[in-house]
Formats: C-alpha cells, structure tokens, sequence
C-alpha cells in the first residue's frame, strides 16, 4: 500500500515538460482526405489492445486505476472498439502520398518550440479510428522511449512502468507528439492531467475536429472520450479479432467486422478519427550525438534490476523471475508499486465508461 507521502511524490513524477499547447486547423482539407483515403483503403485494421499486450496485467501496468481485491481482471474488459494503424515508423513514412504529412516542417517547429530545444527528427505516426465507443480507460500513458529501450525492443508495459518510477529521467528521450482529431461529437473530447494525476484535470473542449495538441504524453496521464449513442458503444458480437475497414462499394461507409460478418456499419460523419504524429527531439548536438551512438543505453536486464532493487528497498519482496518480460505475478507487482490507483478527479461531462462487470 503507498503511504500519502509515496502517492504525492510518484504524482509528480507524472508531469509533462510543459503543458499541452492546443492548436486548431492542423491539416489541410486535402491532407485529411489522403489520410483518411489510406485508412479507408489499407485495412482492414485491428483493435487496439489486440495489437499491444497479451495480458491484462500488461495491459493494467500502462493504466492507472485498481479492481476490488479478489477479482482478477481480463482483456475482455477493455474490450472496446478502436482500430489503430501506422502511416509511418521508423523515421520512415510508410505511404508515399503522406510524405507531406510526416515530414511536417510546422510539427518539427512545434516540437522544438514544446522543449524549447534545438534539433528534432520524426519519428512515427499512427492513427486510431472507430464509430460509437465507450472508453473504460482511466488514463493512461503513451510508451515512453528510453535510450537503449524502447517500444521497438520491449514490451509496453515495462516501458510504461519505467516511466511511472521515475528511476530513469537520465535516459528519458524527449519526445513531442501532435495529436489531431476528426470527430463532430458534440460531447466528446479529451481529458488530460498536466499537473499530476492526483491534480485537477483539464480538458480539450468538444468538438475537436481538426483541433489538436502538441504535448509530451508519454509522462501525462490522459484519456480519450466515449462517443456516439450509449446503446452503439459497444457493439454485439465484438471479438479480439474483430477489423475496421472501408466499405469498397461506398467511399463513406465504414465496416466493422467480426469473420465473416459484419457487425456494424458507420457514415464518415460518425468517427472519432485521431492522427498521433511523434518526434524525437534533443537539446543539443550533444544530446542528438548521445542518443544515436549508443554510449549511453539501457538494457533490458539493467532496467529489470534497478526496478527489483527500487521496489525491494520500500519493503516489497520481489525476486527476478525466469521469465520477467510476461510473468503475470512479476508485472502486477512491479506496477502495484508505481501505481496512483487512477486520477483523482475526472471532469463531470467525461466520466470513465460504466465496466460490465457481470
């Protein structure tokens, strides 16, 4: 159990090198329609937490938030309907017709701008896309990079408690993301706690079509919103395999599929379209120099035994596994540790969605 003191302080920890900056018209109509023509095109694309964690103890060490004692939380839980998909990784944008969009000479500047730094470099940009959707997220984090580890080479949720720790600032890779979204929802935006997640949350007021932010989420707990009708958010027959994707015969028609079937059909006019474009920036030539020569990495097994001793040190008995990267009892334990137990305030008009605990 944290003690009041332990809480305040792993807040803290939780708190963007600034605060978001809100930005509005951030894509051309014709940057949209290419974005959104790749989306409709490339598919079909999976849903979110299919794509990311193989548990829901790997999924819980990215949230904030607990379950009564005595129940075991499942994957099937969180099961709601957001796609996701990359347009760009690696640096490298992976559709010629969005070069535009990733090589962003104003994100870059934005970016620089956010960290008051000197140099940056994209780095990926993915987007997620669905019709009505609860969201039962109670914040979470975007993976943070480190040097010498990352989402490339480790898995989301040792990332994730990494940065929860705060055991590893020194090797903390700045990052700055410029978050867009297309929705005409009138009641849905997004939720977000730049002071520390036992703070007062602020909100990007809906609707939030081609309105955005440039921010560090990697270290602000932040959340999505629910939207659309109550009775479509989550639609029957929806599986870890279920796929989003355009409807060939219909060019704003949009096909949510579970196999065969198709279990439930959107108008363009009824996503919730959101475009994360991420870059890599550095203070200096030093900083820039340091993070790609590899003279000052992390790996995985380090990080692994910083976080045993750390957690070991405040009383916790814990022990290195044989297979610490997707033992169960070893990821909840070490999360338990850096964990606030979910923000403290939620704004009055996003609540989380109700769990369907039955």
């Amino acid at each position: 159990m944290l003690t009041d003191q332990r809480r305040l302080e792993l807040s803290d920890v939780l708190r963007p090198a600034s605060p978001p900056m809100e930005i509005d018209g951030v894509y051309t109509d014709d940057q949209r329609e290419r974005l959104l023509n790749v989306v409709r095109t490339q598919g079909p694309w999976k849903l979110i937490i299919a794509q990311h964690f193989a548990s829901a103890d790997e999924l819980m060490a990215t949230m904030s938030g607990a379950f009564p004692e005595g129940f075991t939380p499942s994957l099937d839980l969180f099961l709601t309907p957001t796609f996701r998909g990359y347009l760009a990784n690696y640096g490298a944008v992976l559709y010629p017709e969005l070069h535009d969009c990733f090589y962003n000479q104003d994100f870059l500047d934005a970016a620089k701008r956010y960290w008051k730094a000197e140099y940056a470099k994209p780095e990926l940009m993915l987007f997620n896309i669905n019709g009505p959707c609860a969201n039962r997220d109670p914040g979470h984090l975007d993976s943070p990079s480190f040097r010498g580890i990352r989402h490339e080479n480790a898995p989301t949720w040792l990332c994730s408690v990494m940065g929860k720790s705060g055991l590893f600032t020194d090797h903390l890779i700045k990052m700055a993301q410029v978050i867009t979204w297309f929705s005409l929802d009138e009641s849905s935006g997004f939720t977000y706690w730049p002071d520390g997640p036992l703070k007062a949350p602020q909100r990007l007021q809906p609707p939030v079509y081609n309105r955005g932010v440039v921010v560090q989420n990697e270290m602000m707990v932040h959340r999505g919103e629910a939207n659309g009708p109550i009775d479509q958010q989550t639609p029957a027959g929806l599986t870890f395999d279920s796929v989003f994707t355009g409807d060939p015969g219909d060019p704003d028609k949009w096909l949510l599929k579970s196999g065969d079937d198709v279990i439930a059909t959107h108008h363009t006019k009824e996503l919730r379209f959101l475009v994360h474009w991420s870059a890599e920036v550095f203070s200096d030539f030093d900083e820039l120099k340091k993070n790609m020569d590899g003279s000052d990495d992390l790996t995985i097994e380090r990080a692994l035994e910083t976080l045993v001793k750390d957690v070991n040190g405040k009383g916790v008995k814990l022990t290195m596994p044989d297979e610490p990267l997707h033992d169960p009892e070893f990821i909840r334990t070490l999360n338990a540790a850096y964990d606030l137990g979910g923000p403290a305030i939620y704004p009055e008009e996003a609540p989380v969605s109700a769990f369907q605990l039955a």
